[in-house]
């Protein structure tokens, strides 16, 4: 899943369909990095399926593996969202969310059945989109007056950094990811400017 520096996930969502039985089962899945992107996530595929049985779901967020859930969502216990999330994990991915929505055929698929539906739909959806290796990002607060903007700009593209958040006025603040490997450069650089302020977010 991770190698300290390192992580793999989704870039772009996916889709795919899979039938048993006369049931319909359509896997999404999604990179996400918070709890409130799945909730959005899930909230649009319940108002674009409103008619569906089950709106079934696994994700896991974060790089030490403990911030996951899963959901049954009225299917037997056990039958839907662990198999959902044993896909996710056989990858060894992360900030990743998969909802497989149930249209509910007529015909009882049985624990097996339901328990190989929701495994297979998942795996499909998951083929369709090309897992990324990703930088673990540790998040820094950078202050400075806004004549050092080019200086600083200079040192997040040198080292690969990621802006996650900015604003510029007379004084500016800049939110940046720096990549776990390249922390120690960066902070020495970042110490050679004049005037700027740097600290690590927790």
């Amino acid at each position: 899943m991770i190698d300290q520096l390192h992580y793999y996930t989704i870039e772009k969502p996916s889709t795919a369909e899979y039938k048993d039985r006369g049931s319909k089962f359509l896997g999404y899945a999604y990179p996400i990095r918070s709890v409130e992107d799945f909730k959005r996530y899930l909230q649009i595929l319940k108002k674009e399926h409103p008619k569906a049985a089950h709106h079934c779901f696994a994700y896991r967020i974060g790089l030490d593996g403990n911030n996951f859930r899963v959901s049954d969502d009225g299917e037997p216990s056990g039958t839907a969202g662990k198999p959902i999330l044993g896909q996710i994990d056989s990858k060894q991915i992360v900030n990743v969310l998969v909802v497989v929505v149930r249209y509910f055929g007529g015909t009882l698929l049985g624990v097996p059945g339901l328990i190989n539906a929701y495994k297979t739909t998942t795996a499909l959806a998951l083929q369709l989109t090309p897992v990324a290796q990703k930088q673990v990002l540790v998040n820094y607060l950078l202050e400075f007056d806004y004549t050092r903007m080019n200086d600083v700009m200079i040192v997040v593209r040198q080292f690969g950094c990621e802006v996650i958040k900015q604003e510029s006025q007379l004084f500016c603040s800049l939110v940046v990811g720096v990549p776990k490997g390249r922390v120690n450069e960066v902070e020495f650089k970042i110490k050679e400017l004049q005037s700027v302020e740097m600290r690590q977010l927790l």
